[in-house]
């Protein structure tokens, strides 16, 4: 099994074969996506959210990360793997910046690491490639800052702020990175990217015209009920309510005891069985 590279994520973008990217926090996760076929793998502060329950990505923690990324490569996935940054892991200065993400690549194997920011990051994108770690840029909506940005909103509809959003784009791509990712932008404004950029983009929200899509392996598979989620989400399966149906026959059957059935249980001598029974008596 040839694993994916970053040369070979480059070829996918000079030949026009989309990428697909799935985010993954588990083994189990991991396996299942790599086996139907994604070229990457992020393990991305999301987890805090749909693994975690927390509100948003800021309360993520570097342990948290470590320990996902160790179990997503315990599937020793053929993807090329990216463990995410968490929020000031990365913004004090850079020289934490390099050391915490050496850490992250040293005891965890991920191929990557990834960090929000554009212009205001390329002095540490710089570093941490100098210092032999692959970065993945990511740009757009920042989830980590997304306070700053007016919330979990569309970024770069208007003239200023689509100006921004490329020149952060560009500004990843000259200070070393190897990927893009673009979280919602305009459709045309990351179309106009991918083609400047010399780099792959991955969109999430961000149009057909990337190189590349990514989704969170809970919003592919549906596995929440009820809840608006965002418009760039597309579910193929509704996973929750199969999940619910399993889990609610199982209750059942435990309820009028048909489980365990015979096959279900293991037996005994009888005679092993009489012998305790005389024992005791």
């Amino acid at each position: 099994m040839k694993r994916i590279t970053l040369g070979k994520l480059q070829q996918m973008k000079e030949e026009g074969e989309p990428i697909v990217m799935l985010t993954a926090y588990s083994t189990w996760q991991a396996k299942l996506a790599d086996a139907a076929g994604a070229e990457m793998l992020l393990v991305g502060d999301s987890l805090g959210m749909v693994e975690q329950g927390l509100e948003d990505t800021v309360g993520v923690t570097e342990e948290m990360i470590h320990m996902a990324s160790a179990a997503v490569m315990r599937a020793r996935p053929r993807a090329f793997v990216v463990g995410d940054m968490p929020f000031l892991s990365y913004e004090v200065d850079t020289r934490e910046a390099v050391r915490n993400a050496g850490r992250l690549v040293k005891q965890t194997g991920v191929d990557a690491v990834k960090i929000e920011g554009g212009v205001n990051r390329a002095e540490t994108i710089r570093a941490l490639v100098n210092a032999g770690i692959p970065v993945v840029g990511h740009v757009g909506l920042t989830p980590q800052s997304s306070t700053l940005l007016g919330g979990y909103r569309v970024q770069g509809k208007d003239a200023g702020r689509a100006r921004e959003v490329l020149d952060d784009a560009l500004a990843v791509d000259r200070a070393g990175a190897s990927v893009l990712v673009m979280e919602c932008i305009p459709a045309p404004l990351a179309e106009r990217i991918t083609a400047e950029c010399a780099i792959p983009t991955i969109g999430i929200g961000a149009g057909v015209g990337c190189d590349g899509q990514v989704l969170v392996f809970h919003d592919v598979l549906g596995l929440y009920s009820g809840g608006v989620s965002p418009r760039f989400v597309k579910r193929y399966l509704d996973g929750a309510s199969v999940l619910g149906e399993a889990l609610t026959a199982y209750r059942a059957e435990v309820k009028d005891r048909s489980f365990p059935a015979d096959e279900h249980s293991y037996g005994m001598d009888p005679e092993i069985l009489d012998g305790l029974e005389r024992r005791s008596s």
